[in-house]
């Protein structure tokens, strides 16, 4: 669904159609918004699936993390062999038809700004698409558009390639290269797993991983939910999974240990013209230097809004962000898993309804 240019007046903008997107949106259809006049949901990509389109082929549906089932429409029975780019996107397309979600896109959100002083009055939102006016915004804009890039002195000089876990699309392309792989997630080992399978590979972390034996359990997910939700209540930044759960040993990364994959070196201090070096005088000759370093929140479109602290965080309670009752983040922080997702649609839009209800147009 395209939109026109102009000036709309909704009650609701929801940015992002992803996981959290559209599980907001279902939950305000539920709720009684009606489509185009009470909400709109505004996506940057072309077509459905939010991050999952832009998955690398080879991430299969039995490797992912799992894709927890939206609210009302299950995923059901899928074919583990299949790619994850492919599956889930699709089912993304057939929960909005499903639904009838108001879906813009693609429309990219440029800013969103106060309509006027009045500290509860509209929120103007700016895109290439024309302007919204919202009485509440709801954002679910995710990570996969803002990957971070650590900054390593030699850069510029190195003669090889540098690339992110965004720009992955199989192993193939490295065949016969020499890999440095730098990233303590999980999404680094997985790429370590397929391109050591072609390639002579090197895995650098700036932390030593944590590996944990047994079943990562729901209790497990849940104090790791709860200390990433202390830490967005105060304001800091959200920390990565990994940094709160450490790296489960599954069957794969047991073979891989014993092949001596998972010998990992430390965040080198500086990059040559041939690869990376560190101060005691350690070199690797490189091709190819990947960055599995994750993500940020896609949040720039906010900053006229300044809600961001002394710390560089965003203080957030459940999804209300502290400083601005008008805004939500849903897929930030501790709801930024699947399952998490989920469940902050649902609590936003009980947030935001009781909001439009204490403040009558």
């Amino acid at each position: 669904m395209s939109s026109k240019p102009g000036v709309a007046e909704v009650d609701v903008v929801v940015i992002g159609a992803g996981q959290a997107g559209l599980s907001t949106g279902y939950h305000l259809r539920r709720s009684g918004h009606r489509p185009e006049t009470g909400y709109v949901m505004l996506d940057g990509p072309r077509n459905p699936g939010g991050a999952w389109q832009f998955r690398w082929p080879t991430l299969r549906m039995a490797t992912v993390h799992g894709v927890h089932d939206l609210p009302g429409f299950p995923l059901g029975p899928v074919d583990d062999a299949e790619p994850a780019a492919k599956v889930v996107p699709e089912y993304f397309a057939a929960y909005e038809k499903r639904f009838e979600l108001p879906v813009h896109r693609p429309v990219s959100v440029r800013a969103v700004r106060p309509q006027d002083a009045d500290p509860v009055g509209r929120l103007r939102v700016e895109t290439d698409r024309g302007v919204w006016s919202a009485r509440a915004v709801i954002n679910a804009t995710g990570t996969w558009t803002q990957p971070f890039w650590p900054s390593v002195p030699g850069q510029a000089v190195f003669r090889g390639r540098q690339l992110h876990t965004a720009d992955y699309r199989g192993p193939e392309e490295f065949a016969g290269q020499r890999v440095v792989i730098v990233g303590g997630g999980t999404s680094a080992l997985q790429l370590l797993g397929e391109i050591s399978t072609v390639a002579e590979t090197t895995w650098v972390t700036r932390r030593p991983p944590h590996f944990r034996e047994g079943e990562f359990t729901q209790e497990h997910g849940r104090a790791a939910v709860e200390r990433v939700d202390r830490a967005v209540r105060a304001g800091r930044p959200p920390s990565s999974v990994v940094s709160v759960t450490g790296l489960w040993l599954t069957p794969r990364l047991r073979e891989m240990q014993a092949e001596g994959l998972l010998e990992r070196l430390p965040m080198f201090d500086r990059l040559t013209e041939t690869g990376p070096s560190w101060d005691d005088g350690r070199r690797v000759p490189a091709d190819v230097i990947l960055y599995a370093t994750g993500f940020r929140a896609a949040l720039d479109h906010l900053r006229p809004l300044r809600l961001r602290g002394r710390g560089g965080g965003i203080a957030v309670e459940n999804t209300r962000v502290t400083s601005e009752p008008r805004v939500h983040l849903v897929g930030y922080g501790p709801s930024a898993s699947t399952v998490g997702a989920n469940r902050a649609g649902r609590f936003a839009v009980r947030d935001v309804n009781r909001f439009l209800a204490r403040h009558p147009r």
